[in-house]
């Protein structure tokens, strides 16, 4: 276990990192941790953690805090009361300060300059952004942030200084550039910076750098550089033999097959472009990298290391490796070759892989008249070059495989990192690559660039600023940095501004640049162009899609093709980077890619074929949706399916997977019934809002069925259709009594009766009594209740409905029991549960084996009862009826109760809680309130 605060603060659990969540408690875990080992009194506590303005319940508060962070420490031991206060107790490494100091602490100790780097190298890479990014607005956080930031500046100094000493002046250079343009006035930093240009030949550069740094302190400080940093220069100008780089360590020497023994040891190149200073997130994607770090080089039959960093355009891969290929350069004493393969060049022009390996022969001094022609040849020789060799090799923006083989070295000790917009699978599978897929940022990650590149303070000040500008960067690293580049040249602009500026403009015009690296329109279109018709036309017409994403045949009915063209065409799309298949045969894209891929499909595609894309999107959702809704509860009434598309495929799920159907695509369906609406679609409007009824009601999704079912009713309106208005209107009248609308769920039920009693619509009527019974239930009134309910059934006998009969049999035997007429209602009951099994209505046979239970609770039999609700709770599992189940499980609780097993009791109460505080909070108060206090925690499983 560790607390790390060299950057949002969390806790790490195994190799499990596990945030903490509120600004006051993320405070008194970095308060206990910058002090971890030592007795902080609450006193203290409380100032610092509240900033000197504590609430009067701060005790109190405090204490709620530091129960939560014992759970989040999964150790109770961890913070421990030791008067006057708290202390955190994780042991002399349980923080990343503590390790970060005693590791630099250590580098600057050590005398030997390899070992110096290795500690000082193992220090830094604990921090993962500025220092408890997360807790600003604490002033003695903010205070010890600062500490913390000197206290890393002073171990790169130390780093540069170690590095200098092992004669790697060459790849220092792009980081001490960087550096020095962050901190304009340290004279160490300059001082080595000039130490590394004098050391590669450059004596001028290096005299310059002293000019430019003297210019700066005059100008803005008036004052002189120091004497350590004009005795370098003196040293300099007579070219003092002290300043002469070290010896070149001996390495040994590589098997006479591999290099030409007449052939002199060349260059070490440092290719690596500039890493960004404020790279933030990918702790993940990091570590996959490190893990191809082996503890020991050259072991005997060891392979080339081969990472593949893949990911959409713009999402920070390129990133990503430099980052990481600076953190770990001093691994590679060999050097570092990088290349742009510009696998998605404006000009559609990748370079070709020969002028790639020319780039790296020359980079590591071949001579140019010793250079093949062919590419098997240069192949070849750069194999040869790096046989023996510990070379870190960056193959960036690859296009495809083919592109990438011919640079890859064959013996061990080189390790590759290739960045592309394609996963690169047969590199993957025959060359055995390691994937590193990467993603779009989360928020917190997202947050933390801004912080990196604007400072926590600017951040803080405006979260809601800050969170409508990750939104409208789609998290995506490239456009946050292009946004927060125009915030950083405009430090007097609020960020709320820019935020209006980009919620104004929208899309892609709101962080389009000059520079086509950073437009996004014109990075996305580097990918489109090298699409095949096929997918390109896939791509635009998934933009049209009304829902967060698309299965394949959605997408197939968008493109009217079959569901096998609409497959491979997701799949280049998918290994182009433009789609994401987050889940098995669904796919998404993120929101500026869909700006992308509108403004294409208006621009290319005529507003006919749009329109019938989306009309064939529709009628697939509505064939499909009343297929499985059919499955799902076979006991609703059949919807007359509509006339299909011929080039509409609607699957027939079977019944086991309709519940999967229907929760893979219920927030596409929502949308569809918007977009139809619109449309003035009435057909498919009511249809799908039908077709939806019995999921949306099973998963107590009951503001979604109220928005579904008054779309459909007003379409119904518009048809004309009194029969459908009076089912939906019970509909609506069902579902506002399950979220206590009683007034409105009344005027519903009674619209509906009056209109099915003006029909002459026995079937209709009779529904309408069943709802209205229950609606009178839900609202106490018991004997009202039966009267509608004996109502109902009286109409389903005469129609012959043994169905129906069967549930409102169910229906008046429950309401008996709430009368207390506990005999009766289980003679009802039971006669029902005969006509469920012989009609096969599981979801009718659930309820009623709950009302068989709640009988026999009542009459002093809980034992049979809870056989009872075991029966009921397993019907409303197998059904996927969440709503059915929280209500067995209370009812079980309260017959574990009475047998006398208080924690059989609990178990089911904390169970059905776990449902209820998701679907119906009032509810959920009910049943809470059942558990006495320090009741025990819910077990795996509730039998059943």
């Amino acid at each position: 276990m560790r607390v790390r605060l060299l950057g949002p603060i969390d806790v790490v659990v195994g190799d499990e990192p596990r945030p903490v969540q509120g600004l006051r408690r993320k405070a008194v875990l970095a308060v206990l941790g910058l002090h971890a080992g030592e007795v902080v009194s609450t006193g203290r506590l409380v100032e610092l953690v509240w900033d000197g303005a504590p609430p009067p319940n701060a005790v109190n508060a405090l204490q709620s805090h530091l129960s939560y962070l014992r759970r989040t420490l999964s150790d109770k031991s961890a913070v421990r009361s030791r008067p006057p206060g708290y202390v955190l107790d994780v042991g002399a490494d349980g923080t990343d300060v503590a390790v970060a100091e005693r590791l630099i602490a250590a580098g600057l100790q050590d005398r030997d300059d390899a070992a110096r780097a290795r500690d000082l190298q193992r220090a830094l890479e604990l921090w993962r952004g500025q220092p408890m990014a997360d807790a600003t607005g604490v002033t003695w956080l903010e205070e010890q942030a600062q500490r913390l930031e000197q206290l890393w500046l002073q171990g790169k100094r130390a780093l540069l200084q170690a590095r200098l000493g092992l004669g790697q002046h060459a790849q220092l250079l792009p980081e001490l550039e960087q550096l020095t343009r962050e901190h304009p006035f340290d004279e160490q930093l300059h001082g080595q910076l000039m130490l590394a240009l004098y050391r590669t030949g450059r004596q001028a550069d290096a005299l310059g750098a002293f000019q430019r740094l003297r210019r700066t302190l005059r100008d803005d400080l008036g004052i002189e550089p120091g004497n350590a940093l004009r005795g370098l220069e003196s040293a300099m100008l007579r070219q003092d033999a002290d300043l002469d780089p070290p010896p070149a360590p001996v390495r040994a020497a590589p098997e006479p097959e591999q290099r030409d023994a007449a052939e002199p040891p060349g260059p070490v190149p440092a290719q690596i472009p500039l890493a960004v200073r404020t790279f933030a997130g990918r702790a993940g994607q990091l570590a996959r990298l490190d893990a191809l770090l082996p503890a020991e080089w050259t072991p005997p039959g060891s392979a080339v290391f081969v990472a593949v960093v893949s990911g959409t355009a713009g999402v920070g891969k390129s990133a990503l490796a430099v980052h990481w290929a600076h953190r770990v350069a001093d691994r590679f004493p060999d050097g570092q070759l990088y290349v742009n393969l510009r696998g998605f060049d404006p000009a559609n022009r990748p370079m070709p892989p020969a002028d790639a390996v020319r780039g790296f022969l020359d980079a590591l001094g071949v001579p140019a008249e010793r250079i093949p022609g062919d590419l098997a040849g240069l192949s070849g020789l750069l194999r040869s070059r790096l046989a023996g060799q510990r070379v870190l090799i960056v193959l960036d923006n690859a296009r495809d495989a083919e592109q990438v083989r011919p640079l890859l070295p064959a013996a061990p000790g080189c390790l590759v990192v290739v960045t592309s917009r394609d996963p690169l699978t047969s590199l993957v599978a025959i060359e055995g690559a390691v994937p590193v897929p990467v993603d779009l940022l989360t928020d917190a990650e997202a947050r933390d660039l801004l912080v990196s590149r604007l400072g926590a303070r600017r951040v803080a000040a405006e979260p809601e600023a800050v969170e409508r500008i990750v939104g409208a960067c789609a998290r995506l690293p490239l456009a946050l940095a292009v946004v927060a580049g125009r915030a950083a040249t405009r430090p007097e602009l609020p960020l709320s501004a820019l935020a209006d500026q980009l919620g104004a403009s929208g899309g892609l015009d709101a962080i389009a640049g000059a520079d086509p690296a950073s437009d996004m329109r014109a990075v996305f279109s580097w990918s489109y162009r090298a699409l095949s018709p096929a997918a390109a036309e896939v791509l635009r017409r998934m933009s049209l899609g009304p829902g967060p994403d698309l299965g394949i045949d959605a997408v197939a009915a968008l493109a009217g093709v079959p569901a096998a063209a609409a497959r491979a065409s997701l799949a280049e799309l998918d290994r182009a980077g433009l789609v994401v298949e987050q889940r098995t045969g669904r796919y998404t894209f993120h929101d500026l890619l869909r700006a992308y891929a509108s403004e294409l499909v208006e621009t290319h595609d005529p507003e006919a074929d749009r329109s019938a894309a989306v009309d064939r999107l529709l009628e697939h959702y509505v064939a499909t949706a009343q297929a499985a809704a059919q499955q799902l509860d076979p006991a609703r009434d059949p919807v007359p399916r509509a006339a299909k598309h011929p080039a509409i495929a609607v699957p027939e799920p079977p019944r086991e997977q309709a519940q999967a159907w229907f929760a893979d695509e219920h927030r596409c369906l929502l949308a569809a019934v918007r977009l139809s609406a619109e449309r003035g679609l009435d057909e498919h409007t009511w249809r799908l809002a039908a077709a939806m009824t019995t999921f949306l009601d099973w998963h107590g999704q009951w503001q979604e069925l109220v928005a579904v079912q008054e779309a459909a009713l007003r379409a119904l309106r518009r048809l004309g259709d009194r029969p459908g208005q009076g089912a939906a209107s019970c509909e609506l009248g069902q579902v506002y009594a399950r979220i206590g609308r009683f007034d409105e769920a009344h005027q519903y039920l009674w619209t509906a009766l009056c209109l099915f009693e003006q029909l002459d619509d026995a079937p209709g009527l009779a529904r309408a009594h069943y709802h209205l019974g229950w609606l009178q239930h839900a609202q106490r009134r018991y004997r009202d209740a039966l009267s509608h309910s004996e109502q109902a059934l009286a109409l389903f006998e005469r129609l012959g409905d043994k169905l129906w009969r069967a549930r409102a049999l169910n229906a008046t035997g429950w309401i008996m029991g709430q009368l207390g007429e506990y005999e009766r209602a289980l003679r009802r009951c039971r006669d029902a549960l005969v006509e469920n099994r012989e009609v096969g209505d599981r979801h009718g046979e659930a309820g009623t084996w709950d009302a068989v239970g709640y009988a026999h609770h009542r009459l002093g039999d809980p034992r049979q009862a809870i056989a009872c609700y075991g029966h009921a709770l397993r019907a409303y599992r197998e059904l996927g009826d969440r709503a059915g189940q929280a209500c067995v499980l209370s009812h079980l609780g309260d017959a574990h109760a009475a047998t006398g097993d208080a924690a059989a009791a609990a178990d089911a109460w904390r169970h059905s809680l776990d449902i209820l505080d998701e679907l119906d909070p009032a509810q959920a108060a009910t049943v809470r309130a059942k558990l006495p206090a320090g009741a025990p925690g819910p077990a795996a499983t509730v039998s059943g």
